[in-house]
């Protein structure tokens, strides 16, 4: 649990802000359910209920999604399965439970670039930017390779292109933290393959992406897709999973989600 010695709802992101950069230890309060899971002393909470960045919404070119925009609604929205096809919500259905989805917010995970992260995998291999108070507009695998620095993120973009793609993950139990996860989307011949749970953050698979798109798409090809995403990617042991064996789940799950685009 947490303890706050003070806390205020500010009306605009720039009084957030404010309050946030005012001392090292004031920190904003999204859905606050993995704060809950530890113990942390917070000078200013900042709680951004106040701020209506709970949404989803669109127009031609973008979907808008706000930063207290909850797992549960992700999961049960129209408008994203219409223009994503089920990769987002496959990418949360299976975190813990309803109860658990209602209070997790976008902004919170996305900003806090969480290794083990369903959400991060998903997003990054569909064209996502982040909005963030401070460091503007930017795409978010530029957002997942920066260094930290205090700021905020208000907001998400995913452009509506058509892709077609793919969420694959693997779990000790069905609402564990996955072992290893997958996402691989499709524009025309231009494949974006992204891993995420190595236990590091999600990452693209630069060089499989590359061959996978200049190539036949051929059984033999898509096995060499997996084994070199396999081989350029970092892997680590943790409680969870062993460095090899998410090396070579990696490849199982690359292949599965190739299937599924093509």
């Amino acid at each position: 649990m947490f303890t706050l010695i003070d806390i205020v709802q500010p009306t605009t992101v720039e009084e957030a802000y404010e309050v946030l950069t005012k001392r090292r230890n004031n920190q904003l309060i999204g859905g606050s359910a993995f704060l809950r899971m530890g113990k942390k002393r917070i000078g200013t909470g900042i709680e951004l209920s106040n701020l209506n960045l709970d949404y989803i919404k669109e127009d031609d070119n973008y979907v808008e999604i706000g930063a207290m925009t909850t797992f549960r609604d992700l999961e049960i929205s129209k408008v994203l399965e219409e223009n994503f096809g089920s990769i987002i919500k496959n990418s949360v259905k299976d975190i813990i439970g309803v109860q658990f989805r209602s209070i997790v917010t976008i902004g919170a995970t996305v900003f806090s670039r969480y290794g083990f992260s369903d959400l991060i995998v998903a997003l990054l291999c569909l064209d996502t930017e982040v909005q963030l108070c401070k460091g503007g507009r930017i795409s978010l695998d530029e957002f997942l390779n920066r260094k930290y620095e205090k700021d905020f993120l208000t907001k998400i973009y995913i452009k509506k292109n058509k892709k077609k793609s793919s969420y694959k993950s693997l779990r000790n139990a069905k609402s564990d933290y996955p072992l290893i996860n997958v996402s691989v989307s499709r524009n025309d011949d231009v494949f974006k393959i992204c891993v995420g749970a190595r236990p590091q953050r999600a990452t693209v698979a630069l060089k499989s992406s590359e061959f996978i798109s200049k190539n036949s798409i051929n059984e033999e090809n898509i096995d060499k897709a997996a084994q070199i995403a396999a081989d350029e990617l970092v892997f680590g042991t943790n409680m969870r999973a062993t460095k090899e064996y998410r090396y070579a789940m990696t490849k199982v799950l690359i292949k599965r989600a190739i299937m599924e685009v093509i």
